[in-house]
């Protein structure tokens, strides 16, 4: 049976979906079944695998709406062991109707739940905001990884995160995990990289993965060519930390089954 992972924060530009997408193509990478879900309606997922609206034969929408079934919006990728689940939106209107059908909380974790022994790892790439569809990931998901960057609004982003998984394991998923907080777009020798790991060192410490990620141009320059950063140009310091952040994954798992 695999695990459902969320990677969520209710803050946009921290390399989540930078984050989802490069981690779930990492364990592909070292022969790990992986499907990716990406939830956010501005599907940011399929421009950074590169794949075009006119290759999308529908989405996790098409789903919540019972139009299709999840075999007929599950694509396969360009990377081995690894298959795609878009947010395929066509219209505002589609964005209203994907909000009020996540008021059924518990519809993506009966989804997902059903095909759980078929991937190792089922990654969810999350919105920004907390309420709705992120809201579904959490009562689907096994564990939470939060990427933040050394900013003071991503600490109380995180802070407002970490609240409300209280309030997801007292009315749905009392097993939900936090598997860790990721620092981002990380830059050493700064005042402010100095102040943040200070702050997230002394609330989180238990909390933290090893891996940092870099502030690193690849990673941009990947998502513009429409390719993960780690297939892009495996020897570039985000590349390599990532790859570093699923081993540190898999370690984490094998150590708990072991």
């Amino acid at each position: 049976m695999g695990k459902i992972i969320a990677v969520a924060v209710p803050k946009g530009g921290v390399g989540k979906t930078t984050t989802a997408v490069n981690l779930a193509t990492s364990l592909a990478i070292a022969e790990k079944h992986i499907l990716l879900v990406d939830v956010d309606p501005m599907g940011t997922c399929s421009q950074a695998l590169g794949i075009s609206d006119k290759d999308v034969k529908g989405g996790i929408f098409d789903v919540f709406n019972f139009s299709k079934s999840i075999e007929q919006v599950t694509h396969n990728t360009y990377i081995p062991n690894m298959k795609f689940i878009p947010s395929r939106l066509k219209a505002y209107l589609d964005e209203e109707r994907l909000s009020k059908l996540a008021e059924n909380k518990l519809l993506l974790r009966n989804i997902l739940r059903s095909e759980i022994f078929n991937y190792d790892y089922i990654i969810i790439d999350c919105p920004p905001y907390l309420r709705g569809l992120t809201t579904s990931a959490l009562l689907a998901a096994d564990s939470v990884i939060l990427p933040i960057r050394q900013e003071f609004y991503s600490l109380t982003a995180a802070t407002k995160l970490f609240e409300h998984i209280e309030w997801i394991k007292q009315h749905g998923n009392s097993l939900l995990q936090i598997e860790g907080i990721l620092l981002t777009m990380y830059e050493s020798r700064t005042k402010v990289s100095t102040l943040a790991q200070g702050e997230l060192l002394k609330q989180y410490s238990s909390q933290l993965f090893k891996t940092v990620i870099p502030q690193n141009t690849t990673l941009t320059e990947a998502t513009f060519n429409g390719k993960p950063a780690v297939l892009f140009n495996a020897t570039a310091k985000g590349s390599v930390a990532y790859l570093q952040l699923a081993e540190e994954l898999m370690q984490r798992e094998n150590h708990f089954y072991n």
